[in-house]
């Protein structure tokens, strides 16, 4: 792997990370986090998406776009499997 190439995955990483933060949680979560939530969202958006047939695009942002959807995607089934901490069960009154 060429130098180049780590950077825009570090690059790609970080700002996906931040952007599905901003999308799940309402802030980020720290640069290394962050970076390693945008990296595993990378995979799992470069490979569900072109399974379900989405194509968007090339480039920078279309890496950016593909792993932001992969890392909220992440997010939302962590945060499912460890219990989120409030969410429609404690709204509707099912929580403990």
């Amino acid at each position: 792997m060429q130098g180049e190439s780590l950077l825009i995955i570090v690059v790609v990483g970080v700002i996906a990370g931040w952007l599905a933060g901003q999308v799940v949680r309402g802030t980020g979560y720290g640069l290394l986090h962050d970076l390693i939530i945008g990296v595993i969202g990378a995979f799992i958006g470069g490979w569900l998406l072109p399974e379900l047939n989405i194509h968007l695009g090339v480039g920078m942002i279309g890496a950016i776009i593909n792993a932001t959807i992969g890392a909220v995607l992440l997010l939302i089934v962590l945060r499912l499997v460890r219990g989120g901490g409030g969410g429609w069960r404690s709204r509707w009154g099912w929580g403990s």
